[in-house]
C-alpha cells in the first residue's frame, strides 16, 4: 500500500489526532495551530480520504488502525498521546487496543463503542443504500451538515467541503462497512489509560447512550459535555474544545 498523507508540526510529545468519516488531516487546523505550540502534532489523512485521496481505501477499523500503528513506527514514535473523533474515535480504541501501552492518555471525541450506532440519525446500511442509490454527491451534501447545529451556515463548515473534493464512491463506503462491522464495547473495561469523553448535546450521530457506555465502563474515564454543539465540536467550540483538550493532556 502506498503511504498515506501526514502533517506533522510542532514540537514536544507526541499527540495523534485521527479524523472521521468524510474527513481529512485539515479538519484539525483550528487545533493544529494551537496545540502545535505544546506537542508535536501528527494527523494522518486516513487511506482515499482528504489529502490521502490517491490511497487504496480500507474497509476495516483494525486495518486502519494497523496502518497509523506501522506510520509511527517509520517516525520512531514509540509513545505518543492519542485522539480520535467520529469513526477515528473507534480507531483510537483499537489502536489502544492492538498497542500495547504506547498511548499515554486517550481522547474520544463524538464517538462510541459500536460501529453500527443505535439511535444515529440513519442506519449505517440505510447510509450505504442512499450512497449508492443517489450517488456520492447526495450523501456529502446531506450527511456532513447534520454534524453541526448550525447545518451548512455554520462557520467552519468549509472545511467539511474541502475535505470531500477529492473522494470516491468506493472510499465513502468502505468506511462505512469498517464502521458497520467494528465492535469495540467488549474491550472498554481494558483501556486502562486516563481517557477523556467528549461529546455535543445536539450530536445527531452517536447520542448520549453511547458516550454514557463509554464513560461507565472505561475505568479512568472523565465526560465533558458541550451544550449546544453537533458532532463536530471542535469546530463549533474551537478556542473552548482546545483548552480542554490540553489542559487534559498536561
Amino acid at each position: 500500500m502506498q503511504d498515506i498523507y501526514i502533517d506533522d508540526i510542532g514540537s514536544g510529545f507526541p499527540l495523534v489526532l485521527v479524523h472521521g468519516y468524510l474527513g481529512s488531516s485539515e479538519m484539525w487546523n483550528l487545533q493544529k495551530k494551537f496545540l502545535c505550540k505544546y506537542f508535536r502534532v501528527i494527523s494522518p489523512a486516513l487511506p482515499g480520504f482528504g489529502e490521502s485521496y490517491k490511497v487504496q481505501p480500507l474497509n476495516s477499523i483494525n486495518g486502519i488502525a494497523k496502518l497509523i500503528l506501522k506510520c509511527l513506527d517509520k517516525k520512531k514514535i514509540n509513545e505518543f498521546h492519542l485522539m480520535g473523533h467520529s469513526m477515528g474515535g473507534m480507531i483510537v480504541q483499537e489502536i489502544v487496543k492492538i498497542s500495547k501501552n504506547r498511548v499515554k492518555k486517550l481522547i474520544c471525541f463524538a464517538t462510541g463503542s459500536i460501529g453500527d450506532i443505535p439511535g444515529r440519525f440513519e442506519p449505517m446500511d440505510e447510509t450505504r443504500k442512499r450512497l449508492k442509490k443517489n450517488g456520492l454527491k447526495e450523501t456529502i451534501n446531506r450527511v456532513p451538515q447534520k454534524w453541526f447545529a448550525e447545518g451548512n451556515k455554520a462557520k467552519y463548515y468549509y472545511f467539511c467541503k474541502n475535505a470531500v473534493k477529492n473522494i470516491s464512491l468506493e472510499t465513502a463506503d468502505s468506511a462505512l462497512i469498517a464502521m458497520k462491522n467494528w465492535r469495540g464495547y467488549e474491550n472498554l473495561k481494558n483501556i486502562k489509560q486516563e481517557t477523556l469523553i467528549i461529546w455535543g448535546d445536539k450530536d445527531v450521530s452517536y447520542n448520549f447512550d453511547q458516550v454514557e457506555t463509554l464513560k461507565k465502563n472505561i475505568p479512568n474515564s472523565k465526560l465533558d459535555i458541550f451544550k449546544g454543539c453537533s458532532h463536530n465540536i471542535h469546530l463549533e467550540q474551537p478556542q473552548k474544545f482546545n483548552k480542554i483538550v490540553k489542559k487534559f493532556l498536561e
